[in-house]
Protein backbone atom coordinates (compact mmCIF):
# COMPACT_ATOMS: atom_id res chain seq x y z
CA UNK A 1 0.00 0.00 0.00
CA UNK A 2 3.07 2.19 0.31
CA UNK A 3 4.22 1.76 -2.84
CA UNK A 4 0.84 2.28 -4.08
CA UNK A 5 0.37 5.29 -2.10
CA UNK A 6 3.97 6.93 -3.46
CA UNK A 7 3.01 6.60 -7.07
CA UNK A 8 -0.42 7.40 -7.09
CA UNK A 9 1.13 10.62 -5.04
CA UNK A 10 3.79 10.82 -7.87
CA UNK A 11 1.89 10.35 -10.82
CA UNK A 12 -1.22 13.34 -9.18
CA UNK A 13 1.56 15.79 -8.96
CA UNK A 14 2.83 15.12 -12.48
CA UNK A 15 -0.89 15.81 -13.46
CA UNK A 16 -1.31 18.96 -11.87
CA UNK A 17 2.28 20.33 -12.83
CA UNK A 18 1.68 19.94 -16.59
CA UNK A 19 -2.09 21.28 -16.10
CA UNK A 20 -0.65 24.25 -14.77
CA UNK A 21 2.02 24.87 -17.11
CA UNK A 22 -0.57 24.14 -20.04
CA UNK A 23 -2.88 26.65 -19.08
CA UNK A 24 -0.41 29.53 -17.59
CA UNK A 25 3.18 29.34 -18.81
CA UNK A 26 3.42 27.56 -22.39
CA UNK A 27 2.65 30.49 -24.69
CA UNK A 28 0.78 27.99 -27.40
CA UNK A 29 -2.74 27.21 -28.00
CA UNK A 30 -2.49 24.01 -25.91
CA UNK A 31 -5.83 22.31 -25.34
CA UNK A 32 -6.50 22.48 -21.66
CA UNK A 33 -8.69 19.32 -20.39
CA UNK A 34 -9.12 21.17 -17.04
CA UNK A 35 -10.59 24.21 -18.73
CA UNK A 36 -12.66 22.40 -21.37
CA UNK A 37 -14.27 20.38 -17.87
CA UNK A 38 -15.15 23.19 -15.87
CA UNK A 39 -16.37 25.02 -18.98
CA UNK A 40 -18.75 22.34 -19.34
CA UNK A 41 -19.64 21.50 -16.21
CA UNK A 42 -20.20 25.26 -15.05
CA UNK A 43 -22.41 26.05 -18.57
CA UNK A 44 -24.68 23.80 -17.90
CA UNK A 45 -25.21 24.40 -14.57
CA UNK A 46 -26.04 28.09 -14.84
CA UNK A 47 -28.27 27.23 -17.93
CA UNK A 48 -30.19 25.07 -15.50
CA UNK A 49 -30.46 27.90 -12.97
CA UNK A 50 -31.42 30.73 -15.23
CA UNK A 51 -35.07 31.88 -14.34
CA UNK A 52 -37.18 31.89 -16.88
CA UNK A 53 -36.38 31.23 -20.14
CA UNK A 54 -35.45 34.72 -22.19
CA UNK A 55 -32.03 35.62 -23.31
CA UNK A 56 -31.51 37.77 -20.81
CA UNK A 57 -31.61 35.30 -18.36
CA UNK A 58 -29.20 33.23 -19.29
CA UNK A 59 -27.02 36.41 -20.30
CA UNK A 60 -27.12 37.26 -16.12
CA UNK A 61 -26.59 33.97 -15.46
CA UNK A 62 -23.69 32.90 -17.79
CA UNK A 63 -21.78 36.22 -16.44
CA UNK A 64 -20.90 34.27 -13.52
CA UNK A 65 -19.20 31.37 -16.06
CA UNK A 66 -15.70 33.13 -15.74
CA UNK A 67 -14.82 33.67 -12.30
CA UNK A 68 -16.47 30.74 -11.34
CA UNK A 69 -14.05 29.15 -13.93
CA UNK A 70 -11.26 30.66 -12.38
CA UNK A 71 -11.38 30.29 -9.08
CA UNK A 72 -12.50 26.43 -9.71
CA UNK A 73 -8.98 26.21 -11.87
CA UNK A 74 -6.86 27.25 -8.87
CA UNK A 75 -9.18 25.34 -6.33
CA UNK A 76 -8.56 21.86 -8.72
CA UNK A 77 -4.38 22.61 -8.77
CA UNK A 78 -4.15 23.36 -4.67
CA UNK A 79 -6.74 20.17 -4.07
CA UNK A 80 -4.62 18.34 -6.48
CA UNK A 81 -1.46 19.08 -5.09
CA UNK A 82 -2.74 18.97 -1.29
CA UNK A 83 -3.92 15.20 -2.04
CA UNK A 84 -0.82 14.56 -4.27
CA UNK A 85 1.71 15.28 -1.63
CA UNK A 86 -0.21 13.83 1.14
CA UNK A 87 -0.06 10.73 -0.46
CA UNK A 88 3.86 10.79 -0.91
CA UNK A 89 4.17 11.70 2.63
CA UNK A 90 1.87 8.79 3.82
CA UNK A 91 4.57 6.65 1.59
CA UNK A 92 7.77 7.60 3.00
CA UNK A 93 6.57 7.67 6.66
CA UNK A 94 4.88 6.38 9.29
CA UNK A 95 1.99 8.66 9.45
CA UNK A 96 -1.40 7.90 9.22
CA UNK A 97 -3.13 8.90 6.31
CA UNK A 98 -4.93 11.78 8.43
CA UNK A 99 -1.92 13.06 9.83
CA UNK A 100 -0.24 12.88 6.66
CA UNK A 101 -2.51 15.21 4.65
CA UNK A 102 -2.53 17.18 7.58
CA UNK A 103 1.36 17.64 6.95
CA UNK A 104 1.08 18.27 3.10
CA UNK A 105 -1.84 20.99 4.34
CA UNK A 106 0.69 22.65 6.72
CA UNK A 107 3.53 22.92 4.09
CA UNK A 108 1.24 23.71 1.73
CA UNK A 109 -0.76 26.86 2.56
CA UNK A 110 2.85 27.47 4.82
CA UNK A 111 0.88 27.35 7.85
CA UNK A 112 3.14 25.63 9.99
CA UNK A 113 1.39 23.79 12.62
CA UNK A 114 2.37 20.41 11.63
CA UNK A 115 4.59 18.36 13.23
CA UNK A 116 6.03 15.25 11.50
CA UNK A 117 8.95 13.69 11.38
CA UNK A 118 11.12 16.49 9.86
CA UNK A 119 14.22 14.86 9.58
CA UNK A 120 12.95 12.09 6.96
CA UNK A 121 10.12 14.38 5.52
CA UNK A 122 11.49 17.79 5.01
CA UNK A 123 12.09 17.58 1.31
CA UNK A 124 8.58 16.85 0.68
CA UNK A 125 7.60 19.31 3.14
CA UNK A 126 9.83 21.85 1.15
CA UNK A 127 8.14 21.19 -1.89
CA UNK A 128 4.85 21.28 -0.79
CA UNK A 129 5.61 24.25 1.06
CA UNK A 130 7.13 25.63 -2.56
CA UNK A 131 4.23 24.41 -4.65
CA UNK A 132 1.41 26.49 -3.16
CA UNK A 133 2.95 29.97 -3.75
CA UNK A 134 3.73 29.20 -7.13
CA UNK A 135 0.66 28.19 -7.89
CA UNK A 136 -0.89 30.95 -6.28
CA UNK A 137 1.51 33.51 -7.95
CA UNK A 138 0.84 32.10 -11.35
CA UNK A 139 -2.98 32.32 -11.22
CA UNK A 140 -2.57 35.95 -9.81
CA UNK A 141 0.03 36.89 -12.76
CA UNK A 142 -2.69 35.21 -14.85
CA UNK A 143 -5.27 37.78 -14.34
CA UNK A 144 -3.41 40.95 -15.96
CA UNK A 145 -2.67 38.93 -19.15
CA UNK A 146 -6.64 37.86 -19.16
CA UNK A 147 -7.82 41.36 -18.81
CA UNK A 148 -5.25 43.34 -20.74
CA UNK A 149 -6.67 40.77 -23.97
CA UNK A 150 -10.21 41.33 -22.54
CA UNK A 151 -10.16 44.91 -22.47
CA UNK A 152 -8.55 45.55 -26.25
CA UNK A 153 -11.39 42.82 -27.56
CA UNK A 154 -13.85 44.92 -25.59
CA UNK A 155 -13.07 48.18 -27.10
CA UNK A 156 -13.54 47.61 -30.77
CA UNK A 157 -16.69 45.80 -29.74
CA UNK A 158 -18.39 48.92 -28.15
CA UNK A 159 -17.05 51.03 -30.96
CA UNK A 160 -18.36 49.06 -33.36
CA UNK A 161 -21.95 49.02 -31.72
CA UNK A 162 -22.87 53.12 -33.48
CA UNK A 163 -21.48 51.32 -37.21
CA UNK A 164 -23.49 47.85 -36.45
CA UNK A 165 -26.22 48.31 -33.96
CA UNK A 166 -26.84 45.63 -31.46
CA UNK A 167 -26.52 43.27 -31.65
CA UNK A 168 -23.77 43.77 -34.40
CA UNK A 169 -25.08 42.23 -37.91
CA UNK A 170 -23.02 42.52 -40.99
CA UNK A 171 -25.75 44.16 -43.72
CA UNK A 172 -26.42 46.70 -40.62
CA UNK A 173 -22.91 47.98 -41.18
CA UNK A 174 -23.17 48.56 -44.93
CA UNK A 175 -26.35 50.06 -44.86
CA UNK A 176 -25.23 52.57 -42.10
CA UNK A 177 -22.34 53.59 -43.36
CA UNK A 178 -24.32 54.61 -47.03
CA UNK A 179 -27.69 56.36 -44.66
CA UNK A 180 -24.80 58.84 -43.03
CA UNK A 181 -22.47 59.19 -46.01
CA UNK A 182 -19.53 57.42 -43.62
CA UNK A 183 -18.63 54.49 -45.96
CA UNK A 184 -15.13 56.36 -46.87
CA UNK A 185 -14.88 54.84 -43.02
CA UNK A 186 -15.04 51.58 -44.26
CA UNK A 187 -11.33 50.72 -45.09
CA UNK A 188 -10.21 51.97 -41.37
CA UNK A 189 -13.30 49.68 -39.55
CA UNK A 190 -11.75 46.37 -41.70
CA UNK A 191 -8.36 47.40 -40.85
CA UNK A 192 -9.13 47.63 -37.06
CA UNK A 193 -10.96 44.35 -37.19
CA UNK A 194 -8.01 42.05 -39.28
CA UNK A 195 -5.55 43.19 -36.20
CA UNK A 196 -8.23 42.31 -33.76
CA UNK A 197 -8.97 38.90 -35.30
CA UNK A 198 -5.71 38.35 -35.03
CA UNK A 199 -4.82 39.12 -31.26
CA UNK A 200 -8.07 37.29 -30.84
CA UNK A 201 -6.61 34.31 -32.67
CA UNK A 202 -3.65 34.29 -30.68
CA UNK A 203 -4.76 35.28 -26.97
CA UNK A 204 -8.00 33.07 -27.34
CA UNK A 205 -6.99 30.06 -28.75
CA UNK A 206 -3.46 30.30 -25.52
CA UNK A 207 -5.99 31.08 -23.15
CA UNK A 208 -9.27 29.44 -23.92
CA UNK A 209 -10.52 30.67 -20.49
CA UNK A 210 -11.18 34.71 -22.34
CA UNK A 211 -14.00 32.71 -24.43
CA UNK A 212 -16.25 32.47 -21.59
CA UNK A 213 -15.70 36.77 -20.48
CA UNK A 214 -18.81 38.22 -21.75
CA UNK A 215 -19.28 41.76 -23.24
CA UNK A 216 -20.50 44.36 -20.32
CA UNK A 217 -23.58 44.72 -22.21
CA UNK A 218 -25.79 41.86 -22.83
CA UNK A 219 -26.12 42.76 -26.43
CA UNK A 220 -22.52 42.79 -27.71
CA UNK A 221 -20.89 39.95 -28.14
CA UNK A 222 -16.55 39.53 -29.65
CA UNK A 223 -17.83 36.92 -31.50
CA UNK A 224 -20.76 38.49 -32.82
CA UNK A 225 -19.25 41.57 -33.80
CA UNK A 226 -16.27 39.49 -35.41
CA UNK A 227 -18.85 38.00 -37.96
CA UNK A 228 -20.54 40.85 -38.41
CA UNK A 229 -17.83 42.53 -40.13
CA UNK A 230 -16.54 39.65 -41.95
CA UNK A 231 -20.11 39.29 -43.32
CA UNK A 232 -20.06 43.29 -44.55
CA UNK A 233 -16.85 42.25 -46.04
CA UNK A 234 -17.82 39.37 -47.66
CA UNK A 235 -20.80 41.04 -48.73
CA UNK A 236 -19.23 44.03 -50.39
CA UNK A 237 -16.89 42.15 -52.25
CA UNK A 238 -20.19 40.21 -53.79
CA UNK A 239 -22.16 42.89 -54.52
CA UNK A 240 -19.61 45.55 -55.47
CA UNK A 241 -16.57 43.91 -56.07
CA UNK A 242 -14.63 47.24 -57.95
CA UNK A 243 -15.60 49.44 -55.34
CA UNK A 244 -14.84 46.84 -52.29
CA UNK A 245 -11.98 47.97 -50.49
CA UNK A 246 -8.45 45.53 -50.15
CA UNK A 247 -9.14 45.91 -46.56
CA UNK A 248 -12.11 43.57 -46.87
CA UNK A 249 -9.87 40.92 -48.54
CA UNK A 250 -7.39 41.20 -45.66
CA UNK A 251 -9.91 41.12 -42.62
CA UNK A 252 -12.35 37.91 -44.14
CA UNK A 253 -8.76 36.29 -44.13
CA UNK A 254 -7.63 37.50 -41.10
CA UNK A 255 -10.95 36.59 -39.79
CA UNK A 256 -11.35 32.57 -40.13
CA UNK A 257 -7.64 32.40 -39.72
CA UNK A 258 -8.40 33.10 -36.19
CA UNK A 259 -11.38 31.42 -35.78
CA UNK A 260 -10.08 27.85 -37.15
CA UNK A 261 -6.91 28.64 -34.50
CA UNK A 262 -9.03 28.53 -31.55
CA UNK A 263 -11.01 25.61 -32.68
CA UNK A 264 -7.78 24.41 -33.11
CA UNK A 265 -7.58 24.63 -29.51
CA UNK A 266 -10.96 23.70 -27.94
CA UNK A 267 -10.73 20.65 -30.55
CA UNK A 268 -13.53 20.29 -32.09
CA UNK A 269 -13.32 19.90 -36.22
CA UNK A 270 -13.82 21.76 -39.34
CA UNK A 271 -12.79 21.71 -42.97
CA UNK A 272 -9.77 23.10 -43.24
CA UNK A 273 -10.18 23.57 -47.16
CA UNK A 274 -13.98 24.11 -47.89
CA UNK A 275 -15.25 23.68 -51.40
CA UNK A 276 -16.80 27.17 -52.70
CA UNK A 277 -20.25 25.34 -53.42
CA UNK A 278 -19.83 23.60 -50.00
CA UNK A 279 -23.30 23.60 -48.23
CA UNK A 280 -23.90 26.93 -45.91
CA UNK A 281 -27.09 26.85 -43.55
CA UNK A 282 -27.59 30.64 -44.23
CA UNK A 283 -30.42 30.54 -47.29
CA UNK A 284 -30.29 32.46 -50.43
CA UNK A 285 -33.64 34.08 -49.35
CA UNK A 286 -32.01 35.53 -46.26
CA UNK A 287 -29.42 36.93 -48.84
CA UNK A 288 -31.35 38.30 -50.58
CA UNK A 289 -33.64 40.47 -48.06
CA UNK A 290 -30.71 41.76 -46.98
CA UNK A 291 -28.95 42.93 -50.08
CA UNK A 292 -32.46 44.66 -50.35
CA UNK A 293 -32.10 46.32 -46.66
CA UNK A 294 -28.57 47.60 -48.07
CA UNK A 295 -29.84 48.99 -51.57
CA UNK A 296 -32.72 50.28 -49.21
CA UNK A 297 -30.00 52.34 -47.41
CA UNK A 298 -28.34 53.65 -50.69
CA UNK A 299 -25.36 50.72 -51.44
CA UNK A 300 -24.47 50.90 -55.28
CA UNK A 301 -24.56 47.52 -56.08
CA UNK A 302 -23.31 45.95 -59.76
CA UNK A 303 -25.15 42.88 -59.04
CA UNK A 304 -27.86 41.34 -58.24
CA UNK A 305 -28.78 39.25 -54.99
CA UNK A 306 -28.65 36.08 -57.57
CA UNK A 307 -25.62 36.91 -59.28
CA UNK A 308 -23.79 37.87 -55.95
CA UNK A 309 -24.78 35.03 -53.87
CA UNK A 310 -22.42 32.32 -55.32
CA UNK A 311 -19.36 35.11 -54.17
CA UNK A 312 -20.89 35.64 -50.73
CA UNK A 313 -21.51 31.82 -50.48
CA UNK A 314 -17.52 31.35 -51.46
CA UNK A 315 -16.73 33.37 -48.87
CA UNK A 316 -18.83 32.56 -46.08
CA UNK A 317 -18.15 28.76 -46.20
CA UNK A 318 -14.33 29.02 -44.97
CA UNK A 319 -16.10 30.53 -41.57
CA UNK A 320 -19.75 29.45 -40.97
CA UNK A 321 -19.51 26.55 -39.42
CA UNK A 322 -16.80 27.54 -36.93
CA UNK A 323 -18.42 30.70 -36.37
CA UNK A 324 -21.46 29.07 -35.02
CA UNK A 325 -20.33 26.68 -33.09
CA UNK A 326 -18.53 29.44 -30.90
CA UNK A 327 -21.75 31.02 -30.61
CA UNK A 328 -23.24 28.30 -29.85
CA UNK A 329 -20.79 27.57 -27.08
CA UNK A 330 -20.21 30.89 -25.79
CA UNK A 331 -23.93 31.49 -25.72
CA UNK A 332 -23.36 34.75 -27.33
CA UNK A 333 -26.41 36.48 -28.25
CA UNK A 334 -28.23 35.32 -30.91
CA UNK A 335 -28.04 38.01 -33.42
CA UNK A 336 -29.06 37.54 -37.09
CA UNK A 337 -26.78 35.40 -38.76
CA UNK A 338 -25.52 33.48 -35.98
CA UNK A 339 -26.56 30.22 -36.12
CA UNK A 340 -29.22 28.67 -33.09
CA UNK A 341 -28.28 28.58 -29.61
CA UNK A 342 -28.99 25.78 -26.98
CA UNK A 343 -31.81 27.93 -25.71
CA UNK A 344 -34.91 28.34 -27.30
CA UNK A 345 -34.69 32.12 -28.27
CA UNK A 346 -35.28 33.62 -31.68
CA UNK A 347 -32.77 35.60 -33.71
CA UNK A 348 -32.52 39.11 -32.55
CA UNK A 349 -32.43 41.98 -35.04
CA UNK A 350 -30.26 45.41 -34.57
CA UNK A 351 -32.07 48.16 -33.44
CA UNK A 352 -31.71 51.48 -35.73
CA UNK A 353 -32.39 55.01 -34.32
CA UNK A 354 -34.93 57.06 -35.76
CA UNK A 355 -33.67 60.07 -38.10
CA UNK A 356 -34.84 63.30 -35.82
CA UNK A 357 -34.02 66.55 -36.87
CA UNK A 358 -34.59 69.95 -35.12
CA UNK A 359 -38.23 70.96 -35.17
CA UNK A 360 -39.48 67.76 -35.47
CA UNK A 361 -42.49 66.37 -33.09
CA UNK A 362 -41.75 63.31 -30.95
CA UNK A 363 -40.06 61.83 -27.94
CA UNK A 364 -36.30 61.32 -27.33
CA UNK A 365 -34.34 60.31 -29.84
CA UNK A 366 -32.91 57.22 -27.63
CA UNK A 367 -31.13 54.69 -29.87
CA UNK A 368 -32.88 51.67 -27.59
CA UNK A 369 -36.25 53.28 -27.52
CA UNK A 370 -36.95 54.23 -30.46
CA UNK A 371 -35.35 52.25 -33.05
CA UNK A 372 -36.73 48.54 -34.28
CA UNK A 373 -35.64 45.50 -35.77
CA UNK A 374 -34.68 46.18 -39.25
CA UNK A 375 -36.60 43.57 -41.73
CA UNK A 376 -36.17 43.00 -45.56
CA UNK A 377 -38.38 44.57 -48.34
CA UNK A 378 -37.70 45.85 -51.98
CA UNK A 379 -36.11 44.02 -54.46
CA UNK A 380 -31.99 43.55 -55.39
CA UNK A 381 -31.56 46.14 -58.09
CA UNK A 382 -30.12 44.82 -61.30
CA UNK A 383 -26.35 44.68 -61.71
CA UNK A 384 -23.67 43.88 -64.73
CA UNK A 385 -23.44 40.59 -65.75
CA UNK A 386 -20.32 38.24 -65.23
CA UNK A 387 -19.49 34.90 -63.94
CA UNK A 388 -19.16 33.71 -60.15
CA UNK A 389 -15.71 34.55 -59.06
CA UNK A 390 -13.37 32.11 -58.73
CA UNK A 391 -11.99 31.93 -54.73
CA UNK A 392 -8.01 31.77 -55.04
CA UNK A 393 -7.96 28.73 -52.06
CA UNK A 394 -4.41 30.08 -50.82
CA UNK A 395 -6.24 33.69 -50.07
CA UNK A 396 -10.01 33.06 -49.60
Amino acid sequence: MKWISGVAGTLLLAVVLVSVLRTLVVPRGLYSSLVIRWWRTLRLLLRLAAPGGSYQAHDRAQTWLAPLMLVGMLATWLGGALLGFGLLLHAVSTLTWTNAVREAGSSLFTLGFASGDRLHLSVVDFLAAATGPIVIALQIAYLPTLYAAYNRRELEVTLLQSRAGEPAWGPEILARQWLVDTETALPELYRAWERLASDIGESHSTYPILLTFRSPRPYRSWIVGLVAVMDAAALQLSLAPSSAPPEARLVLRAGFTALRDIARSLRFGFDTDPAPNAPILLTLPEFEAAVATTEAAGFPAERTAKQAWPHFHGWRVNYEAIAYELCRRCDAVPALWTGPRDFAVGPVGPQRPMDRRPGDDGGSGDEEGSGGERGSGGEGRSGGEGRPEQRPRSAE
